[in-house]
């Protein structure tokens, strides 16, 4: 049997539980499906840096409550090279901030609000397919939990199921998209500790990268530098504590019993693609980002305000201009996305293949940021985020 909606998302992530949140609000009805079960969703440990435009939608939507509440509000981070700590001031450059809000809580926030609206979301069902894509009735052939096979057939398909779902090669086929893989990864820690500081550091040394983060009172996300293909069981809890304290001179860590470890790797990815027939990628499916930046979650939320709009207007008032202008739009702030977080993670990461004259040259781009007015107006832009289309 096949079923109907306006609008089917593939991808229970941020992307696609806030899209069905907007649509909701706008009386368009949707249908949400994801391989993962709930608990999964709900506690698989990602980033946690919101831009600010990220909170406004999250808490001024109602998809979010305990963002403002719950969420830490930070003005700044602080870069730190050759042994010195250089902060840059988000409130006093720019006026705007961040907040420190995990994604699983974000996750939590939407799938509760989704399931309190009595949204159809459907865990534990796997999209095999995504046909009739150039028609006005695309359907999205699924299997559910049981092995039932599930017709789901639309108006418009959104795939917001990562860079590995269906919904990529349905828009992409052959075409792919541009693509870099960058020759280190982070190997990441959470453990039992206090804060090790106030804001995040992100420390450039000799020895490599470190991301100093935060994610309660008790429990702290590190990271350091590494090669992709770092064994995360390699090292003795020492070896993990001397590592990063190596890489953050003049700052003494907390150090606590580390509970999780693991190796992310850095890819960049902007498909060629971002719309065929009724059928839209957005977040992950469209694009990725190495962390440096704290742009990928962000990145999928801009992504799905400008949908929503072009949705409201497709759906409610036949109106399918603004659909057709959804990817050159979108791919304005992906690629002003890409070069910012490109260009963090090329001035505070070491190259394999660094020479004398590549460290100092990095270490003169640091200070020709820290030290000019404009350069850290430009840092602190960038990373709380430019305004949402809105």
């Amino acid at each position: 049997m096949t079923e109907r909606t306006q609008v089917a998302i593939v991808g229970a992530g941020p992307a696609g539980l806030l899209l069905s949140h907007l649509l909701d609000r706008a009386g368009i009805a949707s249908i949400v499906i994801d391989a993962r079960t709930r608990e999964e969703i709900e506690t698989t440990i990602r980033a946690g840096i919101l831009e600010q435009g990220t909170v406004e939608v999250l808490s001024e939507s109602g998809a979010s409550d305990r963002v403002r509440s719950v969420g830490h509000r930070h003005e700044g981070i602080e870069l730190r090279f050759e042994g010195e700590g250089h902060r840059i001031d988000f409130a006093a450059t720019v006026g705007r901030a961040v907040w420190l809000y995990p994604q699983h809580e974000v996750l939590k926030d939407l799938v509760a609000a989704r399931l309190a609206a009595v949204q159809d979301i459907r865990f534990g069902v796997t999209a095999d397919a995504v046909d009739d894509v150039e028609t006005d009735r695309p359907r999205v052939l699924a299997t559910g939990p049981d092995g039932e096979r599930i017709e789901i057939e639309a108006d418009v398909v959104v795939g917001a199921d990562g860079s590995r779902g269906v919904t990529r090669q349905a828009v992409t086929g052959a075409h792919g998209g541009y693509f870099r893989e960058y020759p280190f990864a982070w190997f990441g820690i959470l453990c039992e500790a206090p804060p090790s500081a106030d804001e995040l550091i992100y420390s450039n040394s000799p020895a490599g990268f470190a991301l100093i983060s935060q994610r309660s009172a008790t429990v702290q996300r590190m990271y350091f530098q590494c090669d992709p293909d770092e064994d995360p069981e390699r090292f003795s809890e020492r070896e993990l504590w001397d590592m990063l304290q190596e890489r953050v001179p003049g700052t003494t860590l907390h150090e606590g019993p580390i509970f999780q470890r693991d190796v992310l790797r850095f890819r960049s990815f902007v498909a060629h693609r971002l719309l065929r027939g009724r059928v839209v990628l957005v977040g992950d499916a469209a694009h990725t980002v190495p962390p440096t930046g704290a742009k990928g979650m962000n990145l999928a939320v801009a992504d799905v305000v400008l949908l929503a709009d072009a949705l409201r207007a497709l759906l409610l008032e036949g109106d399918d201009r603004p659909l057709e202008a959804f990817p050159e739009r979108a791919l304005e702030r992906i690629w002003k996305a890409q070069h910012f977080s490109w260009w963090m993670t090329s001035m505070l990461h070491v190259a394999p293949d660094a020479s004398d004259f590549d460290r100092r040259r990095q270490v003169g781009e640091l200070r020709s940021v820290v030290e000019s007015e404009h350069g850290r107006a430009y840092l602190a832009e960038a990373y709380t985020g430019w305004s949402l289309a809105r």
